[in-house]
């Protein structure tokens, strides 16, 4: 390799990533579609959103608005990035082209507490939502948790192919209850068909105190939450790297996410603060059991129970299947342990997937130990490597476009819109939920205040695995040499 400096003028040759080698190409473009979907529509919906109508009233559309347009800047700048160079290490493979193997390394740590901890919460979701029915009322907590992990984590193990038919069909189930419960909301609007006693129509919202019955700190408050409930957008990115044609399908699967996101997550909201005053709705029941109760539907309530368990699934199915591609990624370049590198015969990357199963077993103990409390434990946790693997995404968005401009790279025809301002902004975007966090009190302030301790671990790790990186790299680059 030639030791001369490159020129402005001159593009820098492509980055290799040693972990993009070895998959197969199974996803076609309705597994991605339906990924890209269902990574934006997830338990955060279905259950979360009655609590937070109930803290911040209908004003709560407007946090769903705000967060969404984030989330869709933060894919849409991986999208552009992905047409650049696919990869199945995604945000960490750019990481490493362009902030080095310090930022390749924090991103894919960030990224596994994100899953790690979410697969905790996910199969503690998935147990107590199981026991809604009788059936399973008598199971122990964490019995259910550990069926729940063991079903999704078998469909990964054994192909992308496997992965990619259970998110589709996960994904499916989910928007098509947000389209039966959204045509149901319409007609009661339309018709003016009593709900409990109220007539549906923006006089809900007025007799009720208005858009922010309880001010505007409610609602900013709630967008910490709002934040975790768009916490998958990313899988596209990530399952591009298994994908036939990704300069086709991902840039119709992420230009999807805007309005969908607008009918689903803003519509519904909206739908609900309609059809019942916010103080209607509570943070143990989901608010779409609560308006389709209240109209008399049977069996409403375990109806949506078992879509609310599927969002539990799939959140679950998509943070193994995610990992074990960051991972193995990483371990090629030295900076997680070399099992997690590992691929079956099914070309999948079985070390990693197991390695995020195991903090899900954690989970299992947690909800041996903890039940009514493991939930929350983590929740927080997570939000805080949501934060940080959006922001190492813009972070490399923002170095993508530095270096396009001292003509290093050349930037796709699908890119992010005005940057580098909107990447900016972003990255503001972040630090003030992050702050809101501390803000708020509670467990996330306790969250926000174990920060130092998240980075002082970071840098342990650094200085543990950094002897393997560098001998890593010096091997490649004697055999590109």
């Amino acid at each position: 390799m030639s030791d001369r400096t490159l020129t402005a003028a001159e593009p820098s040759p492509q980055h290799v990533d040693a972990g993009d080698e070895g998959y197969s190409k199974d996803l076609k473009s309705r597994h991605i579609n339906m990924i890209a979907i269902g990574g934006a529509i997830g338990t955060g919906l279905f259950l979360g959103a009655g609590g937070r109508m109930a803290g911040a009233g209908p004003s709560l559309a407007i946090a769903y608005a705000v967060c969404g347009a984030f989330a869709f800047f933060v894919v849409r700048a991986l999208g552009e990035l992905v047409l650049y160079r696919p990869s199945s290490g995604a945000f960490v493979s750019y990481a490493r082209e362009f902030m080095g193997e310090k930022g390749a390394y924090t991103a894919g740590w960030l990224y596994f507490l994100n899953w790690s901890t979410t697969a905790v919460a996910d199969i503690t979701a998935a147990a107590t939502y199981a026991h809604f029915w009788s059936m399973f009322s008598s199971v122990p907590q964490w019995v259910c948790a550990l069926v729940a992990l063991a079903v999704v984590l078998t469909a990964n193990l054994i192909s992308v192919k496997y992965f990619g038919e259970t998110e589709f069909w996960f994904s499916i189930i989910k928007v098509a209850a947000l389209v039966v419960f959204m045509c149901i909301g319409i007609y009661l609007v339309v018709t003016q068909h009593s709900v409990d006693g109220h007539t549906p129509g923006f006089g809900t919202i007025g007799d009720s105190g208005g858009l922010f019955p309880k001010g505007v700190m409610p609602m900013l408050l709630v967008i910490q939450g709002v934040v975790f409930a768009y916490a998958s957008v990313e899988l596209c990115g990530v399952a591009a790297g298994e994908t036939e044609n990704p300069g086709k399908i991902i840039p119709k699967a992420i230009n999807s996410i805007m309005w969908r996101v607008g009918i689903f997550y803003v519509g519904s909201v909206v739908l609900l603060a309609l059809l019942l005053p916010y103080t209607a709705y509570s943070d143990g029941e989901s608010p779409f059991v609560t308006v389709l109760s209240k109209i008399g539907v049977p069996g409403a309530a375990g109806v949506m129970n078992l879509v609310v368990l599927t969002a539990a699934l799939s959140s679950l199915n998509s943070g193994l299947y995610s990992t074990g591609r960051i991972l193995r990624s990483m371990a090629l370049a030295g900076s997680a342990p070399r099992f997690t590198g590992r691929m079956n015969k099914g070309q999948v990357p079985y070390g990693g997937i197991l390695l995020t199963a195991g903090f899900g077993v954690l989970g299992v103990v947690l909800n041996y130990l903890v039940p009514g409390k493991a939930f929350e434990i983590v929740l927080n946790f997570a939000s805080i490597g949501i934060l940080g693997t959006w922001g190492m995404v813009m972070l490399c968005s923002l170095l993508f476009w530095q270096r396009s401009k001292e003509g290093r790279v050349t930037r796709p025809a699908y890119r992010l819109p005005w940057a580098p301002y909107t990447q900016i902004v972003t990255l503001c975007f972040l630090v003030a939920v992050a702050f809101l966090m501390w803000w708020g009190g509670g467990v996330g302030r306790t969250t926000v205040e174990c920060l130092p301790l998240i980075a002082a671990a970071l840098v342990g790790g650094w200085f543990l695995v950094r002897g393997r990186v560098a001998s890593v790299a010096a091997e490649r680059q004697g055999l590109e040499d």
